[in-house]
């Protein structure tokens, strides 16, 4: 991957200086990978201005001392933040504080074990929502791979190889995080999200309100690590699980207050479905029992409700 000067990058944009896109990127303790994710950001070939904020949590080999090293290479696009204590396991949502500091237009977001390969991603990506104000994020697909190589590709399967309607996004849809671009709009949780960890559920149900997705598959795929020190892809299956049903929980809980009963609803019907999941199989059928049941005794008083006939 050709990176270039400070200097060439910043001819492309032919004076200006603000940005039109922030790119985001979160690590700790990824000196193994971080060099490889700040290439990919300074090879994108774009006609805008970007800027590159860089999150150090605090870690605890030499993250934050590459991070500097690209910072005095790049000062003028690379702005980075480096906590003396650990934000995560404090559990601020360090994440969306950083959108309200951006000060682009797009955020892009790649944590730093991930990267990307297409130099043309940026542009693709912020040509289309620049051209359509009816979209407000951009995905594209990308493959898994760990230390023996590619392990899923592509990440993207099936009905999430396609675009995303505006209630798509509200319900959670499922795309790969490291591949978006979306319109700089979320600056602040709602209460009842904070604490979630798996928070780009919760980011694509809130951009849901703005506008539809989409998918763009001419972009090269980009690169989703899989490593011990991930924070979710390394847990087990029942603590992926618990994470995800306790950050619909949540976003039911948001909708309930909000006013959007069949949003609130589908997303009680992701915790069910998820709870049902982490059951053994004697809780399972005692569980849809007593869903049956329940149906069964409210289906009966509707019908004792309805006027008799003559």
């Amino acid at each position: 991957m050709q990176v270039k000067t400070e200097q060439a990058i910043v001819a492309r944009w032919e004076g200006r200086r603000e940005p039109l896109l922030s790119i985001i990127c979160l690590a700790y303790n990824h000196a193994g990978f971080i060099r490889q994710t700040l290439d990919g950001f300074l090879a994108q070939e774009t006609d805008f201005p970007v800027e590159i904020i860089v999150h150090d949590d605090a870690s605890t080999d030499q993250t934050a001392a590459i991070i500097r090293e690209y910072e005095q290479r790049y000062p003028s696009i690379i702005k980075p933040i480096y906590q003396r204590e650990n934000q995560y396991r404090l559990g601020v949502p360090f994440s969306t504080r950083l959108f309200a500091q951006a000060r682009g237009r797009y955020i892009a977001y790649c944590e730093g074990d991930d990267y990307w390969i297409d130099p043309r991603k940026l542009q693709i990506q912020v040509d289309f929502l620049e051209a359509h104000p009816d979209y407000v994020m951009t995905y594209h697909d990308a493959f898994m791979f760990n230390s023996k190589g590619v392990i899923q590709s592509p990440h993207l399967t099936g009905r999430y190889r396609a675009d995303a309607t505006a209630l798509e996004l509200m319900q959670g849809r499922h795309v790969t995080t490291l591949t978006t671009c979306f319109r700089n709009l979320i600056h602040e949780l709602p209460p009842e999200l904070i604490g979630v960890e798996v928070l780009d559920i919760c980011w694509w149900s809130l951009l849901g309100a703005h506008g539809k997705g989409r998918f763009i598959k001419e972009i090269r795929p980009a690169a989703y690590r899989i490593h011990e020190g991930g924070i979710f892809s390394m847990r087990s299956s029942k603590q992926r699980i618990r994470m995800s049903m306790h950050a619909y929980y949540c976003l039911a809980r948001y909708y309930h207050r909000i006013g959007n009963q069949a949003v609130h609803d589908h997303f009680m019907g992701l915790v069910f479905s998820h709870s049902l999941a982490l059951m053994p199989v004697s809780g399972k059928v005692r569980a849809m029992l007593a869903v049956g049941r329940n149906i069964s005794l409210n289906v009966l008083g509707r019908l004792n409700r309805l006027p008799a006939r003559n």
